[in-house]
C-alpha cells in the first residue's frame, strides 16, 4: 500500500459492489454482479485508488498469464477527474506490465479521448494492420 497524501493506492481488486458501483458512475458499461464475483478474483493484476476509505479509481490486467494480457477497468469518480488519478493509475499497470515475459501481448479498447492517455504509456493504435472487435451477449 503506498499512500500519497490522502490517496492510498492497493495492488488488489475492488469488492465487487465498489466495483459495479464505480463502473457505473464512470459511465462504464454496467456488468452483473455474478460476473464480477467471478472475474475479479481471477484478476493477473489491479490497482484501486481510495480517499477516506471510499474507491475513487480501479484499474485491472485480465488475460492467460503468460503470452496474452489486456488492461481493462480504468475508472474514476466523475468528482476526481482531473486530478491525474489515471496517470496513477496507468503508472502502476505499465509497472507491473514490464515484469511480463517477453513478447507477452497486451492489449486494450481505448474509449474516446482515452488513447491520449493510454499513448502516454507506451500504447498504440494496430489499425489498420488489426481491428479490434467485440461479441456482447
Amino acid at each position: 500500500m503506498e499512500i500519497q497524501g490522502k490517496l492510498v493506492i492497493r495492488h488488489a481488486p475492488p469488492s465487487v459492489q465498489q466495483y459495479l458501483a464505480l463502473r457505473v458512475q464512470a459511465g462504464l458499461s454496467p456488468m452483473s454482479e455474478e460476473g464480477a464475483a467471478i472475474g475479479l478474483p481471477r484478476s493477473i493484476f489491479a490497482v484501486t485508488l481510495f480517499e477516506d476509505d471510499v474507491l475513487i479509481g480501479m484499474g485491472r490486467v485480465i488475460g492467460d498469464g503468460g503470452c496474452f494480457f489486456q488492461v481493462t477497468d480504468i475508472a474514476v469518480q466523475p468528482s476526481h477527474q482531473g486530478r491525474g488519478l489515471g496517470k496513477i493509475i496507468m503508472r502502476e499497470i505499465r509497472e507491473f506490465l514490464d515484469t511480463l515475459p517477453d513478447k507477452a501481448y497486451t492489449s486494450l479498447i481505448a474509449d474516446g479521448e482515452a488513447s491520449r492517455l493510454y499513448a502516454q504509456f507506451g500504447f498504440a493504435p494496430v489499425a489498420p494492420r488489426s481491428q479490434g472487435m467485440a461479441f456482447k451477449r
